[in-house]
């Protein structure tokens, strides 16, 4: 992209309150605006600038800040480039605009984002399951998701000792790491801030077989 089509898309955008326009390379463009700017933000870039395909939508889940950050990738044919739209929404309430009227092919997306994050898309055509469609857990996705925990919930388990381990038991051999081990080390990467990892380290939590 040229610095005339660059300085286009900053006229064009300029339009909006409070927006961050960066440059970060040729043919890559990424713009920061708040979440009720959003959709003006796409109708702008669509219909003044081409920019007519939405690549995806992407989510981010920003625990510590209490948001989940939606990422609208969008490719114009005609200036060879891609912008990136980011912003931010609270996570408790985790509802945001669809812009499917904008962008026929946010309907995938937005549904796997409600999918894998729980975010509802307001006026999204389907906001149902097509994956997950015999999971009732939290969405996968977040943060603070315990696989360990809703594998413990959902499943039925019996002690792993066929003939052939006993046998080795019995010799004087066995299992050099226990489960209960390597579910302590899986914990620390399950933890949902970086400071309560860095506080694990120090407390010791984690054996010696732990690696960063």
């Amino acid at each position: 992209m040229n610095a005339m089509n660059n300085k286009s898309i900053d006229e064009i955008l300029a339009k909006v309150n409070g927006i961050k326009i960066t440059h970060k390379r040729a043919r890559r463009i990424r713009v920061d605006v708040a979440a009720d700017s959003l959709t003006t933000v796409l109708e702008l870039i669509k219909g003044q600038a081409s920019y007519v395909h939405l690549s995806a939508i992407s989510c981010v889940d920003w625990i510590d800040d209490n948001q989940f950050e939606l990422v609208y990738h969008v490719w114009s044919y005609e200036e060879n480039c891609l912008i990136s739209a980011h912003t931010r929404i609270d996570r408790e309430e985790a509802k945001f605009v669809s812009v499917y009227d904008l962008y026929k092919p946010a309907d995938f997306f937005e549904r796997d984002i409600f999918e894998m994050f729980g975010i509802f898309f307001i006026g999204s055509p389907r906001m149902e399951k097509f994956i997950l469609t015999e999971w009732y857990g939290m969405p996968p996705m977040r943060k603070d998701f315990d696989s360990e925990a809703y594998v413990q919930e959902t499943f039925n388990w019996t002690e792993y000792n066929p003939d052939w381990l006993q046998e080795i038991t019995e010799q004087g051999g066995g299992i050099a790491i226990k489960p209960e081990e390597i579910r302590m080390a899986g914990q620390l990467h399950n933890m949902s801030t970086h400071r309560e990892r860095e506080k694990a380290k120090k407390d010791h939590v984690v054996g010696k077989g732990w690696k960063s």
